[in-house]
């Protein structure tokens, strides 16, 4: 609580009460007992083990975080990232290349999945936030999938809450295939207890490519209702964690997902959800 105010401190010690640490609620509760109003103190001393309990599980996440602000963490976390990368290219017999194509995408990726607002300023103007999700986009070849799968092993490594399975969209169609339904990445219910849902965070890499038909449906269609229900699981918190992000990759430009996607949606309702994401355009040529 270094940041604590010493008077608010100094204030709540007159009637004994040890603070919180959240100044919001601490301020709260004085304001209820200088006016010495006996029901609404009664309902916040009900409430404050709750409120403490909160604030320290708060405490906790936030000790718990990599303080990637500091450049010499920043740079070591790079490394890190380097060497996994290194470790997944090994049997194609070649390294990763940080070059100016890639340099600051992997820069704002790894303040990103930090959850660090340095992240919105390394591309100023672009409107890129912590809170959305990433959409990287680019030619063939460039490179969009094997970062997010470095990405992927990275964040497993350091176990970050904020790590994701990579799934390609082949993947996710031969699984309804199986399954007729695409459950296990979208609302995971399958796996479920006491029906609440089980959604983790993954990445759908090439969506917009296939559109082969199979058992009457299409590939559109399947990635189609994979969005949709995406969007509901970004949009709200479940089984009382964070919203759970759902990445992409693609070749194709925001205006060519628009003709793929608006045959299926003529209200435009799936390309208007694609302003939660961070559009990141992936320069240079084929690095196969």
């Amino acid at each position: 609580m270094s940041n604590y105010p010493q008077t608010l401190r100094d204030e709540l010690a007159k009637y004994n009460y040890a603070p919180t640490g959240n100044i919001e609620w601490d301020r709260a509760v004085l304001h209820t007992l200088r006016q010495q109003n006996k029901p609404d103190y009664c309902a916040m001393v009900a409430i404050d083990n709750v409120m403490r309990k909160v604030q320290k599980e708060i405490d906790v996440e936030q000790k718990s975080k990599v303080n990637i602000a500091d450049p010499a963490v920043f740079n070591a976390h790079i490394q890190l990232w380097k060497q996994i990368a290194n470790k997944i290219l090994r049997s194609q017999r070649r390294e990763f290349v940080v070059d100016d194509n890639n340099h600051e995408v992997i820069r704002f990726l790894m303040y990103y999945f930090h959850e660090s607002p340095l992240a919105e300023e390394v591309f100023p103007g672009r409107g890129y936030k912590i809170h959305k999700n990433v959409m990287l986009q680019g030619k063939a070849g460039v490179g969009k999938t094997l970062l997010m799968q470095v990405f992927s092993a990275y964040l497993k490594y350091i176990n970050s809450p904020m790590q994701f399975e990579c799934i390609s969209v082949t993947q996710m169609v031969n699984h309804f295939s199986l399954c007729n339904n695409i459950d296990l990445y979208t609302y995971n219910e399958d796996n479920s207890k006491a029906f609440q849902i089980k959604p983790f965070h993954l990445c759908l890499n090439d969506i917009g490519l296939e559109n082969r038909p199979f058992y009457g449906i299409d590939t559109t269609t399947v990635v189609n209702d994979f969005l949709h229900a995406r969007n509901e699981l970004w949009s709200i918190q479940c089984d009382g964690a964070d919203k759970k992000f759902a990445h992409l990759t693609t070749n194709l430009t925001t205006a060519d997902l628009a003709k793929v996607f608006n045959g299926k949606d003529p209200y435009g309702r799936t390309i208007d959800r694609f302003k939660t994401y961070n559009v990141i355009p992936l320069s240079g040529e084929s690095r196969r």
